[in-house]
């Protein structure tokens, strides 16, 4: 009997424009999300994430202090406390990308893992944080993160996450399969340009080289007063042999849903032997070990 989870991705557009009050902004995606967990949850939808600090704009495209104040406390803070009460509702496992503060003045990219019934498993931190001019600022407001690469042993499945720049760094997706991870989730804000065709390229690769399911999920629409560009949207999963499977569109907020059969991992990885044939012996010139 095959070993089918249903799981969900929400792309969505930002519903205030971004010069409003933090806490404006906050309520406001917040309640659309909820709309949209709730669908999910009367979809029977069991393993959900939402996309990279989905309660706001990507205001990384400016450097300004301001959004320091749209941190939260994990697991003690308002959101997380929030979706633990709807995770334990639908019995739905949600994945939370917030901005975590650990204390005054250091603040992390963080992704808060919930199961099913609502008790709080841990929290995955960004690591590769990038720098780039214009439009992406993401050293003002993020330390690198220092938790590694956990896997979380859900009610449905042993899940890993790893956010948005992270895609592009083959060594810590490879690390979460050695983890045990049957999927990875890539919460992300991206946007048209150079990473597009990456997009469908990357994560579908390591997908194939660590025999996982991916769930990638991007925002949509262009951001006010920045306008850094579009976020094309695009979400999706795909399988571990790299066939994308389900996707939402360039443009719309949508649930992107899908079943995915985690039996297909142990029968790709009898086929394709990339753990047993590893080397890392050979590999320490990757982190400068002699």
């Amino acid at each position: 009997m095959s070993r089918l989870v249903k799981c969900g991705l929400i792309q969505c557009s930002l519903s205030e424009s971004a010069d409003k009050p933090i806490d404006a902004i906050k309520k406001s995606m917040i309640e659309k999300h909820v709309t949209f967990i709730e669908r999910a949850g009367k979809e029977g939808v069991q393993i959900l994430c939402l996309q990279e600090i989905f309660y706001g704009p990507y205001f990384c495209a400016e450097q300004k202090t301001k959004w320091y104040d749209s941190v939260e406390k994990i697991p003690d803070g308002p959101t997380v406390k929030l979706m633990q009460e709807l995770a334990k509702k639908y019995k739905m496992v949600i994945v939370v990308p917030i901005y975590e503060e650990e204390m005054t003045g250091v603040y992390y990219n963080t992704a808060a893992v919930i199961d099913a019934d609502g008790s709080y498993l841990g929290k995955y931190r960004k690591h590769h944080i990038p720098q780039v001019d214009p439009g992406f600022w993401e050293k003002f407001y993020f330390k690198p993160g220092d938790l590694g690469y956990p896997v979380f042993k859900t009610r449905y499945a042993d899940i890993g996450v790893y956010i948005c720049y992270d895609r592009h760094f083959p060594e810590g997706a490879r690390v979460l399969g050695l983890n045990g991870a049957e999927i990875v989730f890539n919460p992300s804000a991206t946007v048209a340009g150079l990473s597009e065709y990456l997009w469908e390229l990357e994560q579908p690769a390591h997908a194939v080289a660590n025999g996982y399911f991916v769930g990638a999920i991007n925002r949509v629409g262009t951001e006010a007063p920045w306008n850094i560009g579009e976020f094309y949207g695009k979400s999706y999963f795909c399988n571990p042999r790299g066939k994308i499977i389900a996707q939402a569109s360039r443009d719309k907020d949508e649930l992107v849903v899908a079943d995915l059969d985690l039996d297909m991992i142990k029968e790709v990885r009898s086929v394709w032997q990339f753990y047993r044939d590893r080397r890392p012996e050979t590999y320490k010139e990757i982190t400068g070990e002699k």
